[in-house]
């Protein structure tokens, strides 16, 4: 009798009794089924959300189309303007004082048409003046997040004497009138300062002024935070493995507060732009003849009944400015908000 040419394994056999399908052929679905299940962390929530809110994404796109703008104002304005300083006497009616046409001046040589009197070009002074506004706006705001997210958790945390010399400090700065006082420190400026010079020790002085007066607020918030993170399950737990003070606030505490000085901070900066234009409206910004919106508002005092558009022009600049971060940080307070239901 000849034998059988291989012999049946005993899965093979177990296979053919009980009419299993072979291992091979059955496809693996658990690296999709767990890629299906996998968790997302916070800030991928956070950004689902975001994405979500069409009003915070309109006010993000214009953000950033500001900031392009500031970033490249010398290129924009040599395509389509003319320097920011240069007078245009043609352009002005030499009886009135006033832009010879129509809206200004407006035309496609002038976009935005002309200043009176002078005949500066309008378009050129408002891209240039969007540097000034977010410079100071974003360097006041991170001055005002760094200083008061640094006393706000160190208050917070050890509590006691700290945190009460601490607080009393913030509700001094937080009491103390900060107009007058950026208008009386800017009238006693000299014009070099530190290396700075002119329109550079103004900007300085207004993003020391304003981030000093900011960072109370920002205080408070991480105050108040680090006192109901403070007594939470893992910071109990990495005292009881005997970590430092300073590992706690660096690595357990700091990184839970990131999301509220986050808020905080996207909010701030449309406060800093209409604070920045407040003092420049009232001489304390920066110095003429650099371009600022709010020193574009002061100079259209005298002339808008003859020229109206002068003065709407820069108004409009601060608020789809205001407008457009204003969105953009209610959208990321939105979706930072683990309570929110978007």
């Amino acid at each position: 009798m000849t034998a059988p040419l291989h012999e049946t394994s005993a899965s093979e056999a177990t296979a053919t009794v009980d009419g299993a399908p072979d291992a091979s052929a059955v496809p693996d679905t658990r690296g999709a089924a767990a890629r299906a299940i996998e968790g997302r962390s916070p800030w991928k929530i956070a950004w689902t959300r975001l994405k979500r809110d069409k009003l915070a994404l309109a006010g993000a796109f214009v953000v950033v189309l500001l900031v392009l703008v500031a970033i490249l104002a010398p290129v924009i304005v040599g395509l389509l303007g003319h320097p920011p300083d240069e007078f245009h006497e043609d352009q002005i009616d030499p009886l009135f004082g006033i832009p010879i046409g129509s809206w200004g001046g407006t035309s496609s040589s002038f976009l935005f048409g002309v200043e009176p009197v002078n005949g500066r070009d309008v378009f050129s002074r408002i891209v240039y003046g969007a540097r000034i506004s977010l410079l100071v706006a974003f360097l006041a705001a991170v001055f005002a997040v760094v200083v008061g997210t640094v006393l706000g958790i160190i208050a917070g945390y050890f509590g006691g004497w700290i945190d009460a010399a601490l607080s009393r400090v913030m509700d001094v700065m937080l009491a103390f009138p900060q107009l007058l006082f950026t208008i009386a420190l800017v009238s006693v400026l000299p014009n070099q300062f530190l290396g700075l010079d002119g329109s550079g020790v103004r900007i300085a002085a207004l993003v020391l002024v304003i981030g000093f007066f900011g960072w109370p607020y920002v205080g408070r918030i991480v105050r108040g935070q680090t006192l109901s993170l403070r007594n939470r399950e893992y910071v109990e737990a990495a005292q009881s493995l005997g970590a430092g003070r300073l590992y706690i606030l660096r690595r357990e505490l700091l990184p839970n507060l990131i999301a509220p000085i986050t808020v905080y901070a996207t909010l701030m900066i449309p406060t800093n732009i209409l604070t920045e234009a407040a003092l420049s409206f009232l001489g304390a910004g920066v110095k003429p003849p650099t371009a600022s919106w709010g020193q574009m508002l002061s100079t259209a005092i005298t002339t808008y009944e003859s020229d109206p558009l002068f003065m709407v022009i820069p108004g409009l600049a601060i608020f789809i400015t205001v407008l457009a971060f204003n969105l953009f940080g209610d959208g990321v307070r939105d979706a930072l908000d683990p309570k929110g239901s978007r």
